[in-house]
C-alpha cells in the first residue's frame, strides 16, 4: 500500500490550511503527525484517516492506494 498525500493537500488548502499545524488542528492530531502526514513520511491511522473523511471529505481509499506484491 502507499499513501498519496497529494489529495489531502488539496483538500486542507482548499478549506484555508496551508501550514501543517492547521491541519493537524483541524484533524486533532500532534504536530509531529500532521507534519509526517503533509511530507508523505507516514499514512494516516484509522482514526486519522476518518478524522480526514470528516473534516475534509477525503475518504481513506482516496489516501491509500493498493500497490502490487
Amino acid at each position: 500500500m502507499s499513501y498519496d498525500r497529494t489529495k489531502l493537500l488539496a483538500a486542507a488548502q482548499s478549506r484555508g490550511d496551508q501550514h501543517y499545524e492547521e491541519m493537524g488542528a483541524r484533524l486533532g492530531v500532534s504536530r509531529a503527525t500532521a507534519w509526517r502526514l503533509w511530507n508523505g513520511r507516514t499514512a494516516p491511522s484509522v482514526n486519522t484517516a476518518a478524522a480526514v473523511e470528516r473534516e475534509y471529505g477525503v475518504p481513506a481509499r482516496q489516501l491509500i492506494a493498493r500497490t502490487a506484491a
